[in-house]
């Protein structure tokens, strides 16, 4: 049985950024992706748990990137689930350019859901038998630590969920979040860095057809000339409850 699924990519010019790179959401989007296909190589994709009212949901995740791969340049996402519980596991990736160097990092914490009833479920036992498990990290960090919520800032950005912001659960997908956080940055640190790292909590569900506010400040005991870090709230107008927490840390580009 193989420990790890493996899926080679070839960046289109889509996915590029004004800088010529892959965006972050490019780079979050090919994981999920990666773990989509890895889901249908063992005979349960998405479409077939859906069917069944059931799948996977985000609760936390570290995406760590060195560099970002340029336009038809071609990597390869290795993935694999590193430990299991009743109801969650833990996903681990490492991203390699055509060298085999390693240029990104990413984990994260996926609970199996019920959509119906919008609860956690058991793991099918046929996924964990089929996905087994190996205990190699991609990462050491921390998932479990908590990232405080903002209650006010300056840099604030509002928005309108709508119809392209929800996905087949119903609900906001992870990745739009990153494009909302990325929105309230200041423009003089989107332009001069990039995002290094980006460690996020999902804590409640947003829907179409809400509103809501994104709030973002610099974490003024981690900043250098070189390197600069942010806090990040994202809440829904109506009740206030936050939805998600991000810290990022940008590092300055070389151009």
């Amino acid at each position: 049985m193989n420990k790890y699924f493996e899926k080679e990519i070839e960046l289109r010019y889509f996915e590029m950024n004004k800088f010529g790179d892959a965006s972050p959401t490019t780079i979050l989007t090919l994981l999920e992706e990666t773990a989509a296909d890895h889901c249908y190589s063992i005979g349960h994709s998405l479409y077939d748990l859906e069917e069944k009212s059931i799948g996977w949901v985000l609760i936390s995740g570290i995406m760590q990137m060195d560099r970002y791969p340029t336009y038809k340049e071609k990597i390869k996402i290795r993935t694999w689930l590193s430990s299991y519980t009743a109801i969650k596991g833990i996903r681990e990736n490492i991203i390699y350019d055509a060298k085999g160097g390693i240029i990104g990092r990413a984990k994260g914490v996926w609970i199996f859901f019920d959509i119906k009833r919008r609860r956690p479920i058991q793991i099918l036992e046929d996924i964990k038998e089929k996905w087994s498990q190996y205990e190699e990290l991609s990462t050491n960090h921390d998932l479990s630590k908590k990232i405080e919520a903002i209650d006010s800032s300056t840099l604030v950005k509002e928005f309108n969920i709508n119809r392209y912001d929800v996905d087949s659960y119903q609900h906001v997908n992870n990745i739009r979040y990153l494009q909302w956080l990325i929105e309230s940055i200041p423009e003089e640190i989107f332009n001069n860095y990039y995002i290094h790292s980006l460690d996020g909590r999902f804590l409640a569900e947003a829907k179409y057809g809400d509103t809501i506010i994104s709030y973002t400040e610099k974490d003024e005991n981690e900043n250098s000339e070189n390197e600069k870090s942010f806090l990040c709230s994202i809440k829904n107008k109506k009740d206030n409850k936050v939805c998600a927490t991000a810290k990022t840390i940008w590092k300055a580009r070389n151009l």
